[in-house]
């Protein structure tokens, strides 16, 4: 795990060098171990490393014996071993011991590109090749499902890239002014999807996606899609085995490392599921981890304590104080854009308490995505007439039913400046529609698993683990997400993962002899914290101040009059708008920290 940044300039100018130590300086908490950087006329890479493989030999970046090809990676590659050794049989010299990242050098020194497909693992790749003196390039390689970030700024001439904003902020001459395609697209779906940022020119690389730059331009293609699934129907009895052995073997990957190692484990089905399998392949015990809460429901650590004391694991549980909000403009830093989703604050704690002992942590994240383990799916296909929605309207109907304010209420809150600058916006035509044609093959409860696959993994849930983990320089390692469960995932029909409102249907059945029948039939508990109690109580006042200050983003961006009657009908009860005020709460928040440039009205 580490954070990779760089520049690439086509006219072949130099950026200052104090913007190059800037950009590094800004991801120090990604990599404290260790900073290095190569550079060529008019280019440059660097990295900031968490030393997690090969401690001594791992240093980036790695360049060629020639000199001619340099790459950095932010990540793991979790078969490394396996290809280190093809490379061996094929007379590949190596200079480091075990290193991952020369692996890859190796790999593109031989074939380019064409290496991706072979990788298992979570990475975000930046390589130089000067090859050709008349034309070198930088390419910029995102993994399969986007478990690393990276962000690039073009503004035509040079591009800008980083493993976070703040390092493209750290190099850009000027604060970029708001995006306010991206604000819409943010209340509509609680969080800013790729390839958008809140940043005007700052874009996030798709996932499964390669970018190539050089003085010509820059050309982006998809290296891999998980829509080229086909749903292939299974006996039960095949399907369990072949997903028991599969996840088992994700896990055993993802135990490679040079440093200690643990789990955050809630007790749900899927941590105690990893948790479960990794007691098989270490000698020692797991070490786990979970956080509580004084308040019961919404409290998991008693269910973590069965699970570690059946899986015998060192567990170390922390109750936390329950307003976690002050805590909250330090997570947002770390995120580069705001979120309304509470559990970052939780996650944010678990990962203070894990980084005490260990520098990576298996967790959960995927299994819910992969399987259909939200109450939102239930309820949506609870509507038989979902069944019968064109694309469009079906689009439509989920955008509106599961996202944050639906057309209507964007309407009612946006200043009229800012709705006629959005007339043409559209989020469900813009954002959600075109990855649903891509799965017209799939029944209605893969596309939206395969919507929220391609949208809500990385642009929300993904970035929770990715951010909060690296505010702590954890790394966090997901075996849901190997590419072979994912795609194991889609070739399994949504019948088999919600039947009659069951969710992970044949997910529950198959780990039951694993983690027994009271950890994998237990109801799914949200992880999150009481927000919307604490604003009508203790933090009334509190957010009252953040969102109707004279200075605030709010006062320039949205009716007083919308915004007040939310909070007042929030704090008299009559009505429950947790969602929207969490929401509009993070990008004050967001606002007063990053201080965007916002266009004249």
């Amino acid at each position: 795990m580490c954070g990779i940044y760089g520049y690439f300039d086509r006219a072949g100018g130099e950026l200052d060098a104090r913007a190059l130590q800037a950009m590094d300086a800004s991801l120090r908490h990604r990599g404290p171990d260790d900073t290095g950087a190569w550079g060529m006329p008019g280019a440059a890479i660097g990295n900031r490393r968490l030393s997690i493989i090969d401690i001594a030999g791992g240093h980036q970046p790695f360049v060629s014996d020639d000199g001619r090809i340099a790459l950095v990676q932010n990540g793991e590659i979790f078969n490394h071993v396996e290809l280190r050794r093809e490379l061996q049989r094929e007379g590949v010299r190596f200079a480091s011991d075990h290193s991952d990242t020369e692996v890859l050098l190796r790999l593109y020194e031989r074939e380019g590109l064409d290496f991706l497909p072979r990788l298992n693992g979570m990475f975000a790749l930046a390589v130089l090749d000067r090859r050709d003196p008349e034309r070198p390039c930088l390419h910029l390689v995102r993994d399969r499902i986007g478990v690393k970030p990276l962000y690039v700024h073009d503004d035509g001439t040079r591009v800008l890239f980083g493993s976070e904003i703040k390092a493209l902020l750290a190099a850009l001459p000027s604060r970029p002014r708001l995006d306010l395609a991206a604000l819409q697209h943010y209340l509509a779906f609680n969080y800013v999807p790729p390839p958008w940022t809140l940043f005007d020119g700052v874009r996030h690389l798709e996932p499964g996606c390669v970018l190539s730059v050089d003085a010509r331009g820059a050309r982006q293609r998809r290296w891999w899609n998980l829509a080229e699934q086909q749903p292939a129907p299974q006996e039960f009895s095949a399907w369990q085995e072949q997903f028991l052995g599969l996840l088992d073997d994700a896990v055993r990957l993802r135990l490679r490392a040079d440093v200690p190692f643990g789990a955050f484990l809630s007790g749900g089905v899927d941590s105690s599921t990893v948790v479960a399998l990794m007691a098989r392949h270490v000698r020692e015990p797991v070490r786990s981890f979970c956080i509580g809460f004084d308040d019961p429901r919404f409290d998991e650590s008693p269910y973590a304590r069965d699970a570690a004391r059946r899986f015998g694991t060192v567990h170390r549980e922390r109750i936390v104080q329950p307003d976690l909000l002050d805590a909250w403009p330090g997570a947002l830093w770390h995120c580069d854009q705001p979120h309304g989703d509470a559990s970052f604050l939780p996650t944010l704690e678990v990962a203070r308490l894990a980084a005490q002992e260990v520098k990576v942590v298996l967790t959960g994240d995927g299994g819910d995505e992969l399987f259909a383990g939200y109450d939102k799916y239930a309820a949506l296909l609870a509507d038989p007439a979902l069944q019968d929605l064109d694309d469009e309207t079906f689009a439509h109907t989920l955008v509106e039913r599961t996202g944050l304010f639906g057309a209507q209420g964007r309407s009612q809150l946006l200043q009229p400046w800012l709705q006629q600058r959005l007339r043409d916006v559209d989020s469900v035509r813009d954002v959600a529609l075109p990855w649903l044609r891509q799965a017209g093959h799939f029944d209605r409860v893969n596309q939206m698993l395969f919507l929220d696959m391609m949208l809500l993994l990385p642009g929300n849930n993904l970035v929770k683990p990715d951010r909060m983990g690296m505010a702590m320089s954890l790394e966090a390692r997901t075996p849901f997400l190997d590419w072979r469960m994912m795609e194991l995932a889609f070739r399994s029909p949504g019948t088999t993962k919600l039947v009659d409102g069951d969710k992970k249907h044949w997910f529950k059945r198959a780990v039951q002899p694993l983690i027994g029948e009271e950890l994998a039939m237990r109801r799914k508990q949200m992880f999150t914290v009481p927000i919307g109690e604490w604003f009508r109580g203790p933090r009334k006042a509190w957010l009252h101040e953040l969102l109707f200050a004279e200075d605030a983003l709010a006062a320039r961006l949205f009716q007083p009059a919308q915004l007040r009657r939310l909070f007042e009908q929030h704090v008299d009860s009559s009505a429950n708008h947790t969602r929207e005020l969490r929401a509009l709460a993070a990008l004050e928040i967001w606002a007063r920290r990053f201080q965007p440039e916002l266009a004249d009205a």
